[in-house]
């Protein structure tokens, strides 16, 4: 499988990548496999050196994101198979990617079920921001955070301007493919659980998520955040003039300042569109 590389980004996974690299090379052994070394000062890089991986170090901890872009821009694959190095993807899983891929689609993401998530909260988080996504987006998302992933690399590399240094990558790229007209779909898989300690905030990168998903529905798709804002404004503003004519008889400044908003944030969204066909512009050019 010559054409495709396998990405792995790593920050102190040692104990991980001794499991997991000897699986990959076993079935793979002549794929390009890359670590991405995010500042590490464990035995990261001995580890992936000892099974022939090649390992590309950033001098300092740069973030998971920036760990995928450099390996984004350093993969010779034409296909990218996307892989933490914690243990909990299963290389067995990767022909399941390939095959939808293969079969049309431009990005395949590992689904994981529910049960995979380590505790309740994140089941909730996870199950609110698949949730939010799809309204975003308008397209069924069933894992936004999932890092395993097949894509074709021509069309990822158009979105890694817009991919934050962070943890959160998936949800960036997920919403920018669907939102760009690319196919993707969804397989699902058991994870195992993972080796070592987890980098990711609940509360931090929680709340980066949760931005980065209005952030990329405004970008690709702004009336689907300001429309229903403005409407919702302006029904605010109908309730309150109607209880104020009924009660008082007159139209109050607050009635007015809703109506206002609302007609705001409509035209905020119709100006949001137009520069948005020119995003879609820039990436058309871009093949």
């Amino acid at each position: 499988m010559s054409n495709i590389s396998i990405v792995i980004p790593a920050k102190n996974e040692s104990i991980g990548l001794s499991g997991l690299l000897p699986e990959i090379r076993t079935s793979y052994p002549d794929t390009e496999i890359l670590i991405i070394d995010d500042g590490s000062t464990d035995n990261t890089v001995q580890v992936s050196n000892k099974y022939g991986a090649k390992v590309i170090s950033h001098s300092y901890s740069k973030g998971n994101g920036a760990a995928i872009k450099t390996g984004a821009r350093h993969a010779v694959g034409d296909i990218i198979i996307f892989m933490d190095a914690d243990g909990q993807h299963k290389p067995k899983d990767i022909p399941r990617l390939l095959e939808k891929l293969q079969s049309g689609h431009d990005m395949v993401i590992g689904a994981r079920k529910a049960s995979s998530h380590a505790s309740l909260f994140r089941r909730i988080a996870n199950a609110f921001y698949n949730k939010l996504a799809s309204l975003m987006t308008g397209h069924q998302i069933d894992d936004l955070t999932s890092g395993f992933r097949a894509v074709k690399k021509k069309y990822f590399l158009k979105f890694l301007y817009l991919l934050p240094n962070g943890f959160s990558y998936p949800t960036t790229s997920t919403m920018a493919f669907f939102r760009s007209g690319y196919s993707v779909c969804y397989v699902p898989i058991e994870v195992a659980q993972r080796e070592g300690k987890s980098h990711i905030s609940l509360f931090k990168d929680g709340i980066r998520f949760f931005t980065i998903i209005l952030k990329v529905g405004a970008l690709f798709s702004p009336m689907r955040l300001f429309l229903p804002v403005s409407a919702f404004l302006f029904l605010m503003g109908l309730t309150d003039y109607s209880y104020t004519f009924i009660i008082m008889n007159r139209f109050t400044n607050m009635s007015a300042l809703l109506f206002m908003s609302s007609l705001f944030m409509f035209m905020m969204g119709i100006i949001s569109e137009q520069i948005s066909s020119l995003h879609y512009k820039d990436i058309e050019e871009y093949d």
